[in-house]
């Protein structure tokens, strides 16, 4: 074999499987994208995610395209080759990496395939913290992408690196620094029903599209956020719009807390009053005042 042939990138993957598996420890992040995680352990032999599955020869179909747009469905064999590849126990690895069932046929197939998968954008991963992902990285920043955890608001935030995400059109989390309210712990969101969130991130998108109550405030938000993030591409979604479910976070908990107390039975007037009244004052507001048709009417009546 020529010097030439050796130099493969091809080659090279192939000579890792089976005897010789990953020298380099690249490990998954919690919850991310097999798509993400292949082209970060492709990364650092310097491959591409097809040379690295040519080179553990798994058979490949589907159009492939960065994360987050597509993912990676791996048959049994295929999840079993990675497994040995990177030295990671397959039980270990399916847990970190977020993936929707396979189709059919690639999860009842005996043979080592895989099928690039597009994503729909409204359950698109995330990019992840670049300050966590590059641990996880040897010798390289490698973006990763990765889904938020079930049965909460869609948005991630690195409490300790000081980075958040909540849209899948921005190409890296955001830098929130200037915006201490979304740096500390939230353990609200664990604790909050999921129903109670769901209804909460409803009604308070519905008070920021229609700049009511806490406008003021989210607006200055909005504008500490695209001042410490001036790489947020302008267009074609504005930042006020890729930042919506970052901005309105914190206010969303509290809601969130406010609604899983209500009791199982309608409000009479005077508790409706009450409770609106303890909800201002958690929101640090000086009145609160909905009209008829806001969407929070709607939830205390809907018992």
């Amino acid at each position: 074999m020529t010097a030439h042939a050796w130099s493969s990138p091809v080659v090279r993957a192939r000579t890792m499987w089976p005897s010789q598996p990953g020298a380099l420890r690249t490990r998954p992040l919690p919850r991310e994208s097999a798509a993400s995680y292949l082209i970060r352990l492709a990364g650092t032999y310097h491959l591409t995610a097809a040379q690295l599955l040519d080179g553990l020869n798994i058979a490949t179909t589907g159009t492939f395209a960065s994360p987050p747009a597509t993912d990676i469905h791996l048959s049994a064999e295929a999840a079993h080759r990675l497994s040995a590849f990177t030295r990671i126990p397959p039980a270990h690895l399916t847990r970190a990496l977020a993936r929707q069932p396979p189709p059919a046929s690639i999860g009842m197939s005996r043979a080592a395939i895989a099928r690039w998968q597009p994503v729909p954008p409204a359950v698109q991963p995330l990019p992840a913290c670049t300050a966590c992902t590059i641990r996880r990285s040897p010798h390289q920043a490698a973006p990763a992408w990765i889904h938020p955890a079930s049965n909460s608001p869609r948005i991630m935030i690195c409490t300790h690196h000081q980075q958040a995400s909540s849209d899948s059109r921005h190409a890296a989390p955001l830098a929130i620094h200037t915006v201490p309210e979304l740096t500390r712990p939230r353990s609200t969101a664990r604790r909050a029903a999921p129903a109670s969130l769901s209804w909460a991130s409803t009604i308070t998108t519905r008070w920021y599209d229609h700049q009511q109550h806490l406008h003021q405030r989210w607006l200055t938000r909005l504008d500490r956020l695209t001042d410490a993030n001036p790489h947020i591409p302008p267009g074609p979604a504005s930042p006020a719009l890729t930042c919506r479910d970052l901005i309105t976070y914190p206010e969303t908990l509290i809601l969130a807390t406010a609604l899983d107390r209500l009791p199982p039975h309608p409000l009479a007037h005077a508790q409706q009053t009450a409770f609106l009244h303890r909800l201002a004052d958690r929101l640090r507001l000086p009145r609160l005042a909905p009209a008829d048709h806001d969407l929070l009417w709607q939830r205390l009546y809907a018992r």
